[in-house]
């Protein structure tokens, strides 16, 4: 998995780096692949804005644009938002395996 963490206009500690990637190891567990993650942490007028850009092999990228006044609250949110986004994808995922023709079959009958 390739991870680049980019900042503009505002500086990221080793602290606030480290959630990050940790965050992003984490995703892991979901059984995705997960080729690319982009993360671009920028200053704004009011506030901070993070942007993840999680690109899975054989899925649509997953995009999550947050924005908040404390840069610690949005790298939580916009982990807490990739982490629901990627559960649901993984959930899509499963389910679409578990069936099979025989049981189509025997709903349309």
């Amino acid at each position: 998995m390739n991870v680049q963490i980019r900042a503009k206009d505002i500086t990221l500690h080793a602290k606030n780096k480290a959630h990050i990637e940790s965050a992003i190891q984490g995703f892991s567990k979901y059984t995705l692949d997960i080729t690319t993650v982009n993360v671009n942490v920028k200053a704004e007028k009011k506030g901070v804005s993070i942007e993840f850009d999680i690109h899975i092999a054989h899925a649509s990228p997953v995009v999550i644009n947050q924005a908040d006044d404390n840069l610690d609250t949005a790298i939580d949110l916009a982990i807490d938002r990739a982490s629901k986004a990627l559960r649901r994808l993984h959930t899509k995922v499963i389910d679409h395996s578990k069936g099979s023709i025989k049981d189509i079959k025997t709903l349309d009958a």
